[in-house]
């Protein structure tokens, strides 16, 4: 599978969980947690080395809070 295709598999398979998750079959449900299971280590496999974007990490997301409370608290 080319890495194009690939990511386009991801794509849909993220999109879709929550609608699966909610309203799946056991067995639906059960057959798209394995194929992104299956995607996922693919793509870790071929891109061990991938560009994290510091908010993506629970500091990030600390940070993002705090400054979303100091923001909403009035002055």
């Amino acid at each position: 599978m080319s890495a194009e295709r690939l990511l386009h598999e991801l794509e849909q398979l993220h999109r879709t969980r929550h609608e699966t998750f909610l309203y799946g079959s056991d067995d639906a449900l059960r057959r798209h947690t394995e194929r992104t299971t299956e995607l996922e280590a693919e793509y870790l496999r071929r891109f061990p080395v991938r560009m994290v974007t510091a908010s993506r990490t629970r500091s990030g997301a600390r940070a993002r809070e705090t400054a979303a409370r100091i923001e909403a608290t009035p002055s």
